[in-house]
């Protein structure tokens, strides 16, 4: 089973290298144009058209997996590399570590709670730039 995971692992991350390159998708855009500049010669039938259906729905259904494969992977190394950070700033709040294992109420809750703080710093940073702006202006006048 480790086995399996390792080299499903490994497949996936290649295949997240390779074909998110620019170079696959004009390899897929050419095989689209090459596959429409074929409808005359099969008088565009069903079985040319199946043709690319079958193909694209097979190659998005196994792209699916590959994809989520990569994205929970990339999920959990930005939640260790948070966590760290978290654990080593002596003022940060550990209560945030493993934050996404919280409930909706609880996320709510923290969100919330960070919009206040967001209204507070803006309101000081407006009264910051007013206070300059009055500084400014002083200086101005007596300069």
């Amino acid at each position: 089973m480790i086995l399996m995971r390792e080299v499903f692992r490994r497949f996936a991350h290649w295949c997240a290298d390779v074909f998110g390159t620019p170079m696959a998708f004009i390899i897929a855009a050419f095989i689209v144009v090459a596959w429409a500049f074929t409808g005359p010669l099969f008088g565009f039938s069903d079985t040319w058209q199946l043709v690319i259906n079958t193909s694209t729905t097979i190659v998005t259904f196994l792209m699916v997996f590959l994809i989520q494969n990569a994205q929970n992977r990339d999920s959990k190394a930005v939640h260790l590399k948070l966590d760290e950070l978290l654990r080593s700033i002596k003022e940060a709040r550990n209560q945030m570590i493993d934050l996404e294992d919280c409930s909706e109420e609880e996320l709510e809750k923290y969100k919330k709670e960070f919009q206040a703080m967001q209204i507070k710093l803006r309101k000081k940073f407006e009264q910051t730039e007013e206070t300059l702006d009055e500084k400014k202006a002083r200086k101005a006048q007596t300069g």
